[in-house]
């Protein structure tokens, strides 16, 4: 299956570590769990969805304070809590007329300070 994949795949260039593109292919993701990598990924490049993910891993806050915080409007906030809770970023509680997001878990938290250890090696 992986030599069919390389032969369909191969451009006519010339190989030369054949044994390496035959590794990463055994390796490779699945494509549905590429794709839901991707999209955390991607999720977390925009500044302010990254800046209410760190937020929310380090307390809960409700949508009216993550407005404030962000400087932006409670429907700008709620926008985009909605595309985080859809990924499973961000979770909610409700305490009367009040909703509160927090992270989904302690794996957001650590995804961001392995991103900026990584960042603040290269400076």
């Amino acid at each position: 299956m992986v030599q069919e994949k390389l032969q369909e795949d191969r451009c006519g260039c010339r190989c030369i570590h054949r044994e390496r593109v035959e590794r990463a292919w055994q390796r490779s993701l699945a494509p549905k769990e590429n794709e839901r990598v991707a999209g955390l990924f991607k999720a977390m490049g925009d500044p302010n969805r990254l800046r209410i993910l760190w937020a929310l891993s380090l307390e809960e806050m409700c949508v009216c304070d993550l407005a404030l915080f962000l400087g932006v409007s409670e429907s700008a906030v709620s926008h985009q809590l909605r595309l985080l809770r859809t990924l499973a970023l961000v979770s909610n509680r409700r305490d009367g007329q009040v909703l509160y997001y927090r992270a989904s878990d302690d794996h957001i938290r650590e995804l961001i300070e392995l991103g900026l250890t990584h960042t603040r090696e290269a400076d």
